[in-house]
């Protein structure tokens, strides 16, 4: 660690010219505020700030509507129907919404719009419960999880860019920091909600407040842009620079105006991808279905919900231990093997002994769930630029949703017909098998840039 600190405060003449051109690609702008002193010390104090304060925000738009569902559905007359719906909104919300990112980012820069994004969930969350009916309560949910979805892929981006020496790091304390803010709205919405006097509607919107402080740290950064921006492209001292450039800044801002790469020419990014949503289908498997299947074997409802929440809290510690050990290794498959590994023994023991060994189960499968902070850590390590991580990040989440939106859907049904759980655990266990190999192949010490330009 002393040493990934050492690298933090080094002068980027240190660097390779690579590592010193690449934070720069998507509105440069953005980055000058770093370049010197006390300027530099300044940005990156509220680039990290708002990098947690985002991360917080990026789950409880979900999991405190989970808490309350059947209040919810009360309240507002909805169907069965209609709420199984809710439950594959955000996977479906995060795949249409997050193609957009990259695009958005090359117009207005990353932290706009992740400064955008945080607004988006602050309104959407402030007006759903009082929206007036089921079809404005789904519409103020889809604004707020369009700007979740936008901020998912564009973290990677803002990593990479402002601290492209410490990826894991950084990547761990976003993907810690997220995981509080998964379990934390899930564990106190229900007995803040009574504290509020049992209205189901401020229960949701108090987390809109969460959502208002994310905006505040980009918004200096957002205005530092602006400012800079105009002189910075019609000064003739910018335009001297520019002829007068090294060699190897020319090639790297030549490379940079290039079109954007043809990611699907990628087999790292098709594995990424995949990888991604068979990860994410056994998280939302985990989350929708596993009090369930501790209950259905004589578990009590209360330490089903125990259960679960200790699944949710190994992401915590883990989320920022994995990607540090990630980005230290050229090669990340024997970690996807490991946490595969657990996966399997987490539903081979639901199968075989779901009550007397829950707690170990529950373990188990808290610790294959840290797929995503690794997927995180791979997004980032698998492109060169910042507009190669920005491509891979929103094709990765976009396609790795879409592939996430049948299996707690699938599992439901197999439940349902079967009258068990044998057939929708083997589902499980089986899935994990494919995450695993395509996790290896995602691995690999390569980037997505050069396999495009290879083929």
């Amino acid at each position: 660690m002393a040493s990934e600190e050492t690298r933090a405060v080094d002068t980027r003449t240190a660097m390779s010219p690579t590592e010193r051109d690449t934070p720069a690609p998507v509105g440069a702008s953005e980055t000058t505020a770093l370049e010197k002193g006390p300027a530099r010390a300044w940005a990156t104090r509220l680039v990290v700030a708002g990098i947690v304060l985002s991360a917080v925000n990026l789950r409880p738009a979900i999991t405190s509507l989970g808490a309350l569902l059947e209040e919810v559905r009360d309240g507002l007359g909805m169907s069965g129907s209609v709420a199984g719906l809710l439950t594959s909104v955000p996977p479906l919300c995060f795949a249409v919404f997050g193609v957009m990112a990259p695009r958005l980012a090359r117009r207005f820069g990353p932290a706009a719009v992740v400064c955008a994004g945080m607004a988006a969930i602050f309104t959407g969350l402030l007006i759903r419960p009082y929206a007036g009916g089921t079809a404005g309560f789904l519409a103020a949910s889809a604004l707020a999880l369009m700007g979740i979805a936008v901020s998912n892929v564009l973290m990677p981006v803002i990593v990479k860019r402002w601290f492209p020496d410490r990826v894991g790091s950084m990547t761990g304390l976003y993907s810690m920091v997220l995981a509080l803010g998964t379990s934390l709205p899930a564990a106190v919405t229900v007995p803040m909600t009574h504290a509020l006097g049992g209205n189901w509607k401020l229960g949701l919107a108090v987390w809109a407040v969460l959502a208002a402080a994310a905006v505040v740290p980009w918004i200096p950064l957002v205005r530092e842009g602006r400012e800079r921006s105009v002189p910075a492209a019609r000064s003739a001292k910018a335009q001297a620079q520019a002829q007068t450039q090294t060699p190897a800044s020319a090639s790297t801002r030549a490379a940079e105006e290039q079109p954007p790469l043809r990611i699907t020419r990628s087999r790292t990014a098709w594995a990424l991808a995949v990888f991604f949503g068979l990860q994410a289908t056994a998280a939302y498997i985990t989350m929708g279905w596993m009090p369930q299947i501790f209950r259905d074997a004589g578990v009590s409802a209360g330490t089903a919900g125990l259960l679960l929440a200790v699944t949710m809290v190994m992401g915590v510690p883990l989320a920022f231990v994995i990607p540090r050990i990630a980005a230290r290794l050229p090669h990340q498959g024997p970690i996807v093997l490991v946490l595969g590994v657990c996966g399997l023994a987490g539903y081979a023991g639901l199968y075989l002994a779901p009550a007397a060994g829950a707690w170990a189960w529950a373990l188990l499968l808290g610790i294959a769930n840290c797929a995503f902070p690794l997927a995180l850590t791979m997004v980032g390590m698998r492109a060169r630029s910042g507009p190669g991580v920005a491509q891979l990040s929103a094709f990765a989440q976009s396609t790795g949703y879409l592939i996430s939106i049948p299996g707690p859907l699938l599992v439901g049904v197999l439940y349902q017909h079967s009258g068990g759980w044998g057939l929708p655990i083997a589902l499980m266990a089986g899935l994990m098998v494919p995450q695993m190999v395509v996790g290896v192949l995602a691995g690999r010490d390569r980037t997505v840039e050069a396999e495009a330009a290879a083929r």
